[in-house]
């Protein structure tokens, strides 16, 4: 029978917007470490990071968002008049072909599957060949954000509202551990210092262009659509029920171990928080290596 490397990882990375940058963290942690990850599952930002590592390009990725300010989030993002969603998503993907290159997952040195959702049977998509960011794209669509992406006959949208931490692609993985990485995790206080905490959000910007947006769709009451932040309301329920969903799949499916990243630790695109964010999940992978030392 086939040896299993008793330092040998399948790695699942959850959704969470800009949180996922701890995944950048905790993956060079879990290397430093000489831990291998032969599998990755991921979701949404958790497919993108784990395509990116898997395609070998971690280390440009990572300098070049730890490069960002808010101008270059806003500048990434192509707003479309489309009813199916407020942005295209050409953009970015066109950015990070750049960046790392147009791949096959087939051909990738690391297992990996991107989990996206088919909103007309209402169940996962687990994408395991053909263009890695065909399958990024698919897994990163965040309904009303993101526009759908026609695949297969169906339309797909983020796996996270589904399943936010998605293990069951690494069940017949022939590793010794599985480590699954969730960003939806309770609300801790003093993660980041005051002053941090006091910046203006960095999507600020893309939230006056939401109301705008609204505005020209809804010409009736303006003071309502001014007074609250559709973009907010939907932000914090897609957190709300992502973070109920994860807490039942891990009952249902618990890895061998699970690292928290708690769901304040940045805004859905604050990307301009990089350093801090990145240093939480190397602090929490530490963390979780001394505890349970592996």
């Amino acid at each position: 029978m086939e040896s299993i490397d008793s330092k040998s990882i399948s790695l699942v990375l959850g959704s969470g917007g800009a949180r996922g940058l701890a995944h950048i963290g905790i993956i060079n942690e879990l290397s430093k470490a000489g831990y291998h990850i032969e599998s990755i599952s991921g979701c949404s930002i958790g497919a993108l990071i784990g395509g990116v590592y898997a395609a070998g390009k971690l280390p440009e990725f990572e300098a070049w968002v730890r490069a960002f300010d808010r101008s270059d989030i806003l500048s990434l993002l192509d707003l479309t008049w489309r009813p199916d969603g407020l942005v295209k998503g050409d953009k970015i993907i066109e950015t990070l072909i750049e960046l790392v290159g147009d791949r096959k997952i087939e051909d990738l040195p690391i297992r990996f599957t991107a989990v996206a959702a088919n909103i007309d049977e209402e169940k996962e998509v687990w994408i395991s060949s053909g263009s890695l960011f065909d399958a990024i794209r698919a897994s990163i669509s965040l309904p009303l954000f993101f526009s759908p992406v026609a695949y297969q006959g169906a339309f797909l949208v983020d796996g996270g509202i589904l399943n936010p931490v998605p293990i069951a692609p690494t069940f017949h993985d022939r590793t010794e551990h599985t480590i699954a990485v969730n960003l939806g995790a309770p609300v801790e206080q003093d993660l980041f210092s005051s002053t941090q905490d006091q910046e203006e959000p960095a999507d600020s910007g893309f939230r006056e262009k939401v109301h705008s947006f609204i505005e020209r769709l809804y010409k009736g009451d303006q003071e309502e659509v001014r007074s609250v932040s559709m973009y907010d309301v939907a932000n914090q329920a897609f957190d709300s029920m992502q973070g109920s969903i994860a807490r039942q799949k891990l009952a249902a499916y618990p890895p061998d171990f699970l690292i928290e990243i708690p769901r304040n630790a940045c805004g859905i695109l604050e990307f301009h928080k990089a350093a801090p964010v990145i240093e939480l999940g190397a602090q929490r992978a530490r963390h979780f290596l001394e505890l349970h030392r592996l």
